[in-house]
């Protein structure tokens, strides 16, 4: 925030006679404030982190969002003019892995407070399929099966799993006390009540899916890998972590395999992205299909308005596709 406007206007004249060099040097220590309202200006990657920064920042942020309602975040390109005003802000807030074209930007842009959300809890590695290996121990895979068992990487789709949410939650909390001191206590106490219904929307899924006729769900991308594990069932996706990617012959052949053995009863597809090879899917494997949102965006197709609402659509999804008891 810039401190000038902190300043009475007569004070501002008297600095200028006695000199702006001590008011320039303490203005670029502090956060620009480029909309002149006094606010934490936060510049979030996309909707997940968008959620946090309004959440944990309440009245005292101004938060902008470079991947718009309706847009894939992971195909994200940034214009000119979005890239020159990541430099502006007072505040960045982006989840590392997931948008390359965000990462290359933020690293040119010079902003003092930024916060990488996956260097506040622990990623791990997931493959298309996660949870278990649906009895094929013993046998033999040609190289393209293989190709699609070993894709894995770093997994950061970290909001998934209300847990791991909420340890970023914290993390974003304890940053945006240090980037703007004078609402230290505002935040502190925003982020507690976060990490809260966070907690409480743990304990739901911890409830909804603990017993199920299945514990198995297809979707279209590997993006529910931090959610399988933490509600002890096991995911088996389409494509990789990019949702884009097409399957092959070898990896559709095997889904509907794993669909007859772990008794499948529904196909997930997504709203941000392409649902043909889901649908597919579903109609040659006689199964239904169903929303799966991963909250990459809230968009008017979305099952609730914000985070908390989508999650607990999610949750409902689940339970009747897994027939929860």
């Amino acid at each position: 925030m810039n401190v000038r406007r902190l300043i009475p206007t007569v004070a501002v004249a008297s600095a200028t006679v006695l000199g702006l060099t001590a008011l320039s040097a303490c203005s670029s220590s502090s956060a620009a404030d480029k909309n002149g309202d006094g606010k934490l200006n936060v510049t979030a990657s996309f909707y997940p982190m968008q959620y946090l920064a309004q959440e944990i920042g309440g009245d005292h942020v101004s938060v902008d969002t470079l991947t718009k309602p309706g847009v894939e975040p992971h195909d994200l390109e940034l214009s000119p003019r979005q890239t020159a005003e990541l430099g502006e802000s007072d505040f960045i807030l982006y989840l590392k892995g997931i948008q390359p074209a965000v990462d290359d930007a933020i690293g040119q842009s010079g902003v003092k407070n930024t916060v990488d959300a996956a260097e506040l809890t622990h990623l791990e590695k997931h493959g298309t399929g996660v949870g278990h290996d649906h009895g094929h121990e013993g046998e033999e895979h040609s190289e393209e099966e293989h190709s699609h068992e070993n894709e894995a990487g770093a997994d950061p789709h970290i909001w998934l799993d209300p847990v791991k949410y909420a340890e970023v939650a914290e993390g974003v909390g304890k940053a945006m006390e240090k980037a703007d001191p004078d609402h230290a206590a505002a935040y502190k106490k925003n982020t507690k009540a976060l990490v809260e219904k966070l907690g409480a929307l743990n304990t739901k899924f911890e409830g909804g899916l603990k017993d199920t006729r299945s514990k198995t769900f297809i979707t279209t991308h590997s993006a529910f890998g931090y959610l399988a594990e933490r509600y002890g069932l096991d995911q088996e996706s389409i494509a990789g972590i990019d949702p884009e990617s097409d399957p092959s012959p070898a990896r559709v052949k095997e889904l509907q395999d794993i669909a007859k053995k772990d008794d499948v009863s529904t196909v997930f597809f997504e709203t941000l992205a392409s649902d043909k090879t889901a649908k597919t899917l579903a109609g040659d494997a006689h199964l239904k299909t169903d929303v799966l949102d991963p909250l990459e965006g809230i968009t008017g197709k979305s099952k609730g308005d914000d985070y908390i609402g989508v999650m607990e659509s999610n949750l409902a999804a689940l339970q009747k596709a897994l027939g929860a008891k």
